[in-house]
């Protein structure tokens, strides 16, 4: 018999699905079965799975060892990859593989990280080692979280930036900091601005809205400003000119809606594309400050979250702003293309303050 504790990682889910986890290759009517013949019990009366539990509730399962250990699959559970080395497959840390995090704010619920670019923020194809791994790896060797935990809860980032955009990602540690931040992004109640240089002088600030497309295939989307079919989506991107030298203008662009490449596609439809942009930029410029300043990513830099003033969770946020410093090369290609400003370097301090 084991018996299993509820924690708050794993209360507000029904009992069902916290079983389904723990017995992850039991199938449904197992689960079903033993339910109806009392051999899995909550707080020591029969329960049929859908209770809602709540921390410091008792799981009592009424199984031999062997049914559990041949219901629970091995996992990997982050904190590694596996490298081929002349034969040998050999474990590297997370943390060994993904190099330059840096850790903007952290508490009990959450992780607020500026990442660097050439980082996924999710995996894209299997062997992929990306940010959500990261995460797991540092709350595993700091001991904020268990391999044991992790049968039933795993935290992980709530936002996503492309591979070569820096900047925020926000990534929940506990049950409550992960549902919390995923529906504050999804009521778009959290602000998110981002520093970029665009091509072209830009003179005043604009609220550009239309209807983003996409194209798995090629990973590309298009902007169109009417809707043309049911499977496009409308997006909404604002942005202000913070200093311009004429041929290229340093934008402050807060996103209303949150698409794949959203701000690389929109801007370039109105005849602003980004700076080292591959997909949607100026070949002509990118090829230039290539060669001048190594630059092999688009100038795209998620710098700014503000948290609303009221929140029925994780009060400790309430109204905070974070800031997350722009990357070095950003600031020297700034300067060199005669669009640097003091904002920019104060977002390199890393300010995470109420009063800010």
């Amino acid at each position: 018999m084991r018996k299993l504790v509820v924690t708050k990682n794993e209360a507000g889910q029904k009992l069902l699905k916290l079983l389904a986890k723990y017995l992850n290759a039991a199938p449904q009517s197992f689960l079903h079965k033993m339910l109806r013949k009392k051999n899995i019990t909550l707080n020591g009366k029969k329960a049929d799975g859908t209770e809602l539990l709540k921390e410091t509730d008792e799981v009592c399962l009424f199984l031999s060892e062997d049914t559990i250990v041949s219901f629970q699959n091995a996992q990997k559970t982050g904190g590694g990859a596996e490298q081929e080395r002349g034969g040998n497959v050999q474990k590297k840390k997370t943390s060994e593989i993904i190099s330059g995090v840096e850790i903007i704010y952290e508490d009990a619920d959450v992780l607020l990280l500026n990442k660097p670019v050439g980082v996924l923020s999710q995996k894209a194809e299997k062997d992929d080692v990306s940010l959500n791994e990261w995460v797991i790896s540092y709350l595993l060797e700091t001991g904020k979280l268990t391999r044991e935990e992790m049968q039933t809860f795993r935290p992980g980032i709530c936002n996503r930036l492309d591979r070569n955009t820096s900047g925020l990602i926000t990534a929940g540690k506990s049950l409550p900091g992960l549902q919390t931040l995923s529906a504050l992004l999804k009521e778009r109640t959290v602000h998110k601005d981002y520093f970029c240089i665009v091509c072209g002088e830009v003179k005043k600030g604009c609220s550009l809205k239309g209807y983003l497309g996409k194209d798995e295939s090629a990973n590309t989307v298009t902007v169109e400003k009417t809707k043309q079919s049911d499977a496009v989506s409308y997006i909404e991107t604002e942005y202000a000119p913070v200093v311009s030298s004429g041929q290229y203008t340093l934008l402050r662009v807060r996103l209303i809606t949150g698409k794949t490449h959203q701000i690389r596609a929109h801007l370039a439809s109105v005849g602003h594309p980004l700076v080292g942009d591959g997909k949607y930029g100026n070949a002509e410029v990118n090829r230039t400050l290539r060669q001048q300043y190594g630059l092999k990513h688009q100038l795209l830099h998620a710098a700014y979250f503000e948290f609303p003033e009221k929140m029925q969770k994780l009060g400790q946020l309430e109204g905070r702003k974070f800031f997350a410093p722009v990357p070095e090369q950003f600031l020297k290609i700034a300067k060199g293309l005669g669009v640097y400003c003091k904002e920019l370097t104060e977002f390199r301090k890393g300010v995470a303050d109420r009063n800010v």
